[in-house]
């Protein structure tokens, strides 16, 4: 059976569109900086930021703010594809870059969508680097600067320097 050179073309396209799809899937697990460049509450000194008690004290994302991070992202929602469900049935969060216990901002240039069950990387590894983070601060292990310069310059590298691969 010959097979036609149109189909080799639709599946040499089908499979260059899957690759990428897998690729821009991939780099989900970093914000695009150009959208999200992090941002710091103003006047939020070290010391405030070690006596808060973080996820106790009132946010201020809005769901309005929500919207425009997922529309900003090209997400429909919670419920998009690249909102990759946990074990626990949670998909995404629109996560802070600049981590509120690193004195990050509720604005949207500090927002983005993160999966909680997508692999390696997810929502729940990075929450885990923002907590060792935090302690680093406090402990005056490294200075606010180095952890919110760690988080935007690709949270990964972070990582891996503290827990090691996932």
């Amino acid at each position: 059976m010959a097979v036609s050179r149109k189909a080799i073309l639709l599946a040499l396209a089908l499979a260059l569109l899957g690759a990428v799809a897998t690729a821009a899937h991939a780099d989900d697990a970093v914000p695009d900086l150009a959208k999200t460049p992090g941002l710091a509450r103003a006047g939020l000194s070290v010391q405030k930021i070690c006596t808060i008690k973080w996820g106790k004290d009132e946010r201020h994302v809005t769901d309005a703010m929500k919207k425009a991070v997922f529309a900003a992202y090209g997400y429909s929602g919670y419920q998009d594809p690249r909102c990759v469900a946990d074990a626990h049935g949670k998909t995404c969060e629109i996560d802070h870059l600049v981590s509120r216990e690193l004195g990050g901002a509720d604005d949207v240039k500090n927002l983005w969508p993160e999966a909680y069950g997508s692999t390696p990387w997810n929502a729940h590894l990075k929450d885990k680097l923002e907590n060792r983070l935090h302690k680093e601060v406090c402990a005056k292990h490294i200075t606010i600067t180095q952890a919110r310069s760690m988080i935007v310059n690709d949270w990964r590298q972070a990582y891996v320097r503290y827990f090691g691969q996932p």
